[in-house]
C-alpha cells in the first residue's frame, strides 16, 4: 500500500526518536509510526481489526486511517476499548440498562451479552500494559486517579478540531471528546490536556466506594522486556530518514503481537 504522493505525516512535536518499541510509540502518540505500523499490516487490516472491536461507521482503508481521517462516534470508540477492560469479550453499545417505576418494580433489563471472545487472553494483557505507559510516561501522565491501575488512549486531529481521552480500568470504560460542533478548530486543545483532567475528576467519583480491580493481564512485563531505549537523532539527518517511522524491533515480541492483533497469522 502506498501513501498519497507529497504526504508526509509529522509528529505532534516534530521530534523524531529513532527505532521505538510500540509501547514508547503508543505512549507518546508518534504519528510516524502508526503510519508505518498501518502501511506494514495493511489498512484493509486495520479496517477489520477495527470494526471486530466495535467500529460500526465506515472506514476508509488507506494510509492515514491510522491518524483519525475517518470519523467515528465517542460511543463507538468507548465500546471499542471495552474488550481491552474486559478481559477480551465483545460488547454491544447500549443506553438504557434498566426501567423501574417509582415504586421499584422492574419493567425492563438488559439482558448481558454473551457476543465471545474477540482478543486472546495474552493479546489484552500487552495491550493493557502498552496502554497503561500512556498514563504513567506519555502523553495522559496527568491523569489522577489514585490507587486504581488504569490505561487508555489521547488523541487530537489536525488544527486541533478534537480533542480526546478514551480510558479504563477493571471496572469502567471512560470517552471524553472536546470540539466545536461546526468542526472549527479548537484554542489548541490537546487530548493530554482537557480531555485528561475532565476524565480523571469523573473517574475519581465514579470509583468511590469501589473495591480496586486489576487490569486484565496488565503488569507482567511482557511488551517493553529486552528492547534498548529508543534513541534521539538529528532532524533531516541520513540516520532520521532510515528511522523515523520504523515502529519495531525485528522478531521482537512486538511483531508478534501486531501480527496475532491484526490477523496476520
Amino acid at each position: 500500500m502506498n501513501a498519497e504522493p507529497g504526504w508526509r505525516p509529522e509528529n505532534y512535536t516534530h521530534e523524531y526518536f529513532g527505532a521505538v518499541t510500540l509501547s514508547r510509540a503508543l505512549a507518546m502518540s508518534l504519528n510516524t509510526v502508526s503510519v508505518r505500523l498501518t502501511m506494514e499490516v495493511g489498512a484493509a487490516s486495520v479496517v477489520r481489526t477495527a470494526h471486530r472491536l466495535g467500529i460500526a461507521s465506515k472506514l476508509e482503508p488507506n494510509a492515514s486511517i491510522s491518524l483519525g481521517t475517518s470519523e467515528v462516534s465517542v460511543l463507538e470508540l468507548v465500546s471499542a476499548y471495552a474488550p481491552f477492560a474486559n478481559g477480551g469479550m465483545a460488547v454491544t453499545p447500549h443506553i438504557v440498562q434498566r426501567v423501574k417505576t417509582v415504586g421499584g418494580r422492574l419493567l425492563y433489563e438488559r439482558k448481558p451479552d454473551r457476543l465471545g471472545r474477540i482478543v486472546e487472553p495474552g493479546i489484552v494483557a500487552m495491550m493493557n500494559s502498552m496502554m497503561q505507559e500512556t498514563l504513567t510516561s506519555g502523553t495522559a501522565r496527568k491523569a489522577e486517579l489514585p490507587g486504581w491501575p488504569a490505561a487508555g488512549k489521547t488523541g487530537t486531529s489536525q488544527e486541533f478540531r478534537d480533542a480526546w481521552f478514551i480510558g479504563y480500568t477493571g471496572h469502567l470504560v471512560t470517552g471524553v471528546w472536546l470540539g466545536n460542533d461546526d468542526s472549527t478548530p479548537t484554542r489548541k486543545i490537546t487530548g493530554g490536556g482537557l480531555p485528561v483532567d475532565i476524565w480523571s475528576r469523573f473517574m475519581r467519583t465514579a470509583h468511590q466506594g469501589v473495591p480496586v480491580a486489576a487490569l486484565p493481564g496488565a503488569g507482567g512485563g511482557f511488551v517493553t522486556a529486552g528492547f534498548a531505549p529508543p534513541a534521539r537523532v538529528q532532524p533531516g539527518s541520513a540516520a532520521q530518514r532510515e528511522t523515523q517511522v520504523r515502529p519495531v524491533s525485528e522478531g521482537g515480541i512486538d511483531t508478534w503481537l501486531i501480527d496475532r492483533l491484526f490477523g496476520r497469522r
